[in-house]
């Protein structure tokens, strides 16, 4: 049997005008209200699947890894390494991961890879034994950033897992059954590029309809509306694009989202409004051993 459950990574407070593009306050703040520095609360969300033995974690939050300086320059919330926290909950061990599925390499869904912060000590992979998986355009980018996303990424991240032996670059584009052999039967990976390249969502099939694990491409429910998008992509008239395209084929199959950076709803199912506009029902604020 598959089961899913959502866990907290470390939260953060960012700007809301970057996560929302050029939408205005005016508009945004009735969605998700600032604070007196303008900064919205954001979860780092990830996903745990238990599947037939097998142990799968999508995502792994921002982590602890920032030093206090840095740590308060990006909002972290938290100074303890929250995803561990959540794992040790769920009864998970970090050696019990048998893969970890990354949508991409910024350090806001990749942090949660290394040790928390101490200082005069070196990060290290807090998975020992898991096989990491990421897109071949996503690891290219995160290895050669450009100028405009070149702080989103660690260096010593990379380097950890290049070193590993344990780093899986897939190319969902080249080969269609790439989610097949990285993750088994009943997976499908979705490649975006508007966020940044190789943003890699991952389908989860389930009996009730597929979820999505949508990353960036779609953080939380405000940017389930087509228009809306964050300062911080790459090429927002092709996410758009890309967006609808992936709504519209989730809406005619009973497709469900689940959400990494909404503050209060972990999974939702698709509906539509009056106006035929695409909106979250269903909402849930936690998943826990999902087998529907």
């Amino acid at each position: 049997m598959r089961t899913l459950t959502s866990l907290l990574g470390n939260s953060q407070r960012l700007d809301g005008g970057a996560m929302f593009g050029n939408a205005p306050r005016a508009l945004w703040s009735r969605w998700i209200a600032p604070d007196d520095q303008n900064r919205i609360p954001l979860a780092c969300r990830c996903l745990l699947v238990r599947d037939e033995g097998r142990i799968l974690l999508f995502e792994t939050g921002i982590g602890a890894f920032f030093e206090p300086a840095l740590r308060a320059r990006y909002g972290v919330v938290e100074p303890e390494h929250v995803l561990l926290e959540e794992l040790a909950t769920a009864g998970v061990d970090p050696a019990d991961i048998d893969t970890v599925v990354l949508s991409h390499l910024h350090f806001d869904h990749a942090g949660g890879l290394v040790t928390a912060w101490r200082e005069g000590e070196p990060l290290a992979l807090v998975f020992s034994r898991a096989r990491f998986v990421v897109s071949r355009a996503a690891w290219e980018r995160a290895r050669a950033p450009h100028p405009r996303d070149r702080a989103s990424y660690i260096p010593a991240i990379n380097e950890l897992l290049a070193a590993s032996g344990r780093l899986d670059v897939v190319d969902p584009e080249a080969d269609a059954e790439a989610a097949a052999r990285a993750l088994g039967p009943g997976y499908r990976f979705h490649l975006s590029h508007g966020h940044t390249p190789g943003l890699m969502l991952t389908e989860v099939e389930m009996p009730a309809g597929p979820v999505v694990f949508c990353a960036d491409l779609i953080p939380g429910r405000p940017w389930v509306h087509l228009p809306i998008t964050m300062g911080y992509d790459r090429y927002p008239e092709l996410l758009i694009d890309e967006k609808r395209a992936l709504l519209e084929d989730l809406a005619g199959r009973g497709g469900r989202l689940l959400y990494t950076h909404d503050a209060e709803v972990a999974l939702s199912g698709l509906g539509r409004d009056e106006r035929g506009r695409f909106r979250a029902v269903d909402e849930h604020p936690a998943v826990v051993a999902l087998a529907t």
